[in-house]
């Protein structure tokens, strides 16, 4: 199936693994319109694209879309150029980001493992974001050269006709990283297994979601083991007998043991895909009930206030005087009055008075200690006391007089 865009062209994976060109057919430059495929050939396809210059790309909500940014484009730009035959191998890595802003969109997620790999763009579109063009800015960094080049990839998100899809079912394969899954040969293959395992008339990629990204463990760099990826695809029609296996009580138990259930089409997957279906997750859009509860109103609930009114721009004049009056003055007022009551008690009193007295006499008596102790006698130390000589045996003298300030004396003396 082929689709004519002004050079525009994307990579079409469909469920029975056969690629094909697909172009869009278009009158207008802002109108585009996707062939949809008819339901006897039961074709299964998400969109994929390659970078070769600024330009748009027409994603439709709710379907996977694999941008791929391919290190091959981009070396030719990078100087010193390469000549026809020569291998240029320099390692070469990508930033992405939003028009005007330092990250992507949220819906919108990046991975490249090496220097040395192509990156890739990949998410799934919002109904919210139909119509509103998405301006990405891609940026290539030679790591040898430190040369640059950006390019813009518009996104203009179509709104698809049969979204969302009514049965959705999540899987999760634990042989494969992200990059790989989002290979288109890969996500085929993948697609062409849940076909025949689901028999839809419709069936879609939804969304890609790394196992790590789920809160999973970096697996250890033995045997080739991989971090896991959750894969979500849609259908039109109930799930089969084979997918509701799993919710049996049998094979509730063995996942609750941690032991592998019986399913009867895993074999159909296990050929290259390891899938663990203890993690499926089926969701029927069709039986879903509305979660909204009328709120009754009871002891804590306010009622409501309807809409917020801000005030209007032209303000009232206030006057603070008042508040002034209440801050300031009736604070030293009350200041005032307490130390007036404090003066009567204590100078007016007889109360006051005898405690006045007695803290004079406690003054007085306190000073006259002071000035007897500096008259009082001191023993003498024994270093100080008439010893006698060692020649003559006579009796010396200490080397002070009587008059001698002996306060200011030192405890020990040179004998002579």
């Amino acid at each position: 199936m082929e689709v004519q865009t002004p050079s525009n062209s994307f990579l079409l994976s469909s469920a029975d693994a056969i690629n094909g060109t697909v172009n869009w057919k278009t009158k207008q430059a802002n109108s585009f319109l996707i062939s949809r495929i008819k339901a006897v050939e039961k074709n299964v396809y998400t969109i994929l694209s390659k970078v070769h210059s600024d330009r748009n790309v027409y994603p439709s909500a709710g379907v996977l879309f694999v941008h791929v940014l391919e290190r091959e484009y981009f070396k030719g730009e990078f100087p010193p150029y390469p000549k026809p035959g020569e291998v240029n191998n320099d390692p070469i890595t990508f930033n992405t980001n939003l028009m005007g802003y330092p990250d992507r969109p949220g819906w919108l997620r990046y991975i490249q493992r090496t220097p040395y790999s192509d990156g890739v763009l990949y998410g799934s579109p919002t109904i919210e974001n139909v119509g509103k063009p998405t301006i990405i800015e891609i940026t290539a960094y030679n790591r040898r050269t430190f040369e640059t080049a950006r390019h813009n990839l518009i996104i203009n998100i179509m709104s698809a006709e049969d979204f969302p899809l009514p049965y959705q079912a999540e899987f999760f394969i634990k042989n494969m990283n992200v990059e790989e899954m989002l290979a288109s040969e890969v996500l085929g293959d993948f697609l062409g297994a849940v076909k025949n395992v689901w028999q839809p008339e419709r069936l879609n990629a939804i969304n890609i979601t790394s196992a790590l990204d789920r809160g999973g463990r970096v697996p250890l760099p033995i045997n080739d083991m991989k971090e896991g990826v959750y894969v979500m695809v849609g259908a039109d029609v109930p799930f089969s007998s084979c997918l509701r296996e799993v919710e049996n009580p049998q094979n509730q138990l063995r996942c609750s043991q941690e032991m592998e259930p019986v399913i009867t089409c895993d074999k159909k997957f296990r050929t290259q895909f390891h899938i663990d279906w203890c993690k499926i997750s089926l969701v029927d859009n069709t039986k879903q009930v509305s979660t909204y509860q009328e709120v009754i109103r009871g002891e804590g609930i306010l009622p409501d206030g309807g809409e917020y009114k801000p005030p209007s721009d032209t303000l009232k004049s206030r006057d603070y005087y008042s508040d002034f009056l209440i801050t300031l003055a009736v604070p030293s007022a009350i200041a005032l009055v307490l130390f007036l009551i404090l003066a009567y008690i204590m100078c007016c009193r007889r109360e006051g008075v005898l405690q006045l007295v007695h803290h004079s006499a406690i003054q007085k008596s306190t000073k006259e200690l002071r000035d007897m102790s500096k008259n009082r006698e001191i023993a003498w130390p024994l270093s100080t006391l008439p010893v006698f000589h060692p020649v003559t045996g006579e009796i010396v003298p200490p080397l002070h007089t009587d008059s001698y300030d002996n306060t200011s004396m030192p405890l020990m003396q040179t004998q002579q």
